[in-house]
């Protein structure tokens, strides 16, 4: 029986629109599906078709699907969000009834006073903007007078930009913690997230030390199930925020998609005793390429993790099983806006003793990976979600 799952999240890559993306302004969305047609013949993805990748490219008869050895499917995102968090959660077990809230105008005036009495500051933007954008025109105004840049998007965060060196990482990420005690109740946003910038006006840029505040998740996840069991829960990337630290046992944040790539290598390749996820994160597809409509630049993201993946296959005990998903969309070729896109995500599973080219179908929810993994771990099942592990043992 297998002792290890290596879960890989790559952040955004959806695989077209869910059949209720027209409530979510999301109509024809299809992340990897457009990335393909944009750039047609001169991009492939070998490794991952291998694993059944192009099975889920619906009407894309120029992609060859032959000799698979992975079981495929798609799985529909069943919380009423498209955000980080839901889908993470999901994946992890949790459904939401409702979503979280958000503030596209901006934040009422007593969320913002209370801030600024507790933090001892005054802010400046309040409003639902890009992170690169928003900083191009307040940074200087930032600096200028030390007012830390909130804003939001159409997404449940509360997002703090400082200038890294004049208002200082610790500072922020203090007043990060005060602004997350005060979300709460019916204001309680699914992050608070730190994003610290550096460089001089019309040369600004986001930094790797962005630090995301989530809520603690409010039911039982696999990760609990895991870590009360005694076994571990290896967190890389932004795992660790997303779940407030719950049901975690070892922990390491990452500076992007290929740092995250090889600590994941790392941590396959050392010796473990219990069992033990290994739950990654790859964060780029979303946050550099997918909100910024780089078509390319997501592209060659996708080569990069392709090109890793023999790598990383190479490395997997005998035992081993690999899963590979994502948690939203976010179609870089999405004219309507630049956020996330609700669509189905692909869900990729391999291991030398799983079977080969199976069709899992579509799948309901995204929980049924936080069940399959109990199941194949032998612990009790999961509130949500159907198990796998009978299609692919």
């Amino acid at each position: 029986m297998p002792e290890r799952i290596v879960l890989i999240v790559l952040d955004s890559a959806g695989v077209g629109e869910l059949p209720d993306a027209v409530s979510y302004n999301d109509v024809g969305a299809d992340t990897i599906g457009h990335i393909f047609d944009k750039t047609e013949k001169s991009f492939s993805l070998p490794n991952m078709a291998k694993l059944g990748l192009y099975k889920l490219l619906d009407g894309r008869d120029f992609l060859p699907c032959a000799d698979v050895v992975g079981c495929y499917g798609k799985m529909m995102t069943k919380s009423s969000a498209k955000d980080t968090v839901a889908g993470h959660w999901e994946m992890s077990g949790i459904i939401l009834t409702h979503p979280f809230p958000v503030y596209p105008k901006g934040f009422p005036r007593k969320v913002i006073e209370e801030f600024e009495k507790q933090a001892g500051v005054k802010i400046i933007g309040n409003c639902s903007a890009s992170g690169t954008e928003i900083i191009k025109r307040l940074g200087l105004e930032h600096q200028k007078t030390g007012c830390p840049i909130v804003y939001t998007s159409v997404d449940s965060v509360f997002q703090i930009a400082v200038h890294e060196e004049t208002f200082g990482l610790d500072r922020l990420y203090k007043i990060c913690e005060i602004a997350r005690n005060i979300l709460c109740g019916e204001n309680a946003v699914g992050r608070i997230i730190a994003r610290p910038f550096i460089g001089s006006d019309g040369n600004y840029r986001r930094t790797a030390n962005r630090r995301d505040y989530s809520l603690t998740p409010f039911e039982t996840t696999v990760l609990d199930k895991i870590k009360n069991s005694g076994g571990g829960v290896i967190a890389i990337g932004k795992i660790e925020d997303i779940f407030n630290g719950k049901g975690i046992t070892e922990a390491v944040h990452t500076e992007g998609n290929l740092d995250g790539m090889e600590i994941t290598l790392d941590k396959v390749k050392h010796p473990f005793e219990k069992q033990t996820l290994i739950f990654a994160n790859l964060v780029d597809f979303d946050m550099l390429w997918g909100h910024r409509r780089d078509v390319l630049a997501y592209a060659e993201g996708l080569k990069n993790f392709d090109n890793f993946l023999p790598v990383l296959i190479k490395e997997l005990k005998d035992d081993d099983v690999l899963i590979i998903t994502a948690d939203h969309g976010c179609d870089p070729t999405y004219e309507s806006h630049a956020d996330h896109t609700r669509e189905y995500v692909p869900l990729l599973l391999y291991g030398k003793k799983l079977k080969k080219n199976i069709d899992l179908g579509i799948r309901e929810t995204l929980s049924d990976t936080a069940q399959t993994i109990v199941d194949i771990f032998g612990l009790p099942n999961m509130k949500n979600g159907k198990s796998l592990k009978n299609l692919i043992f």
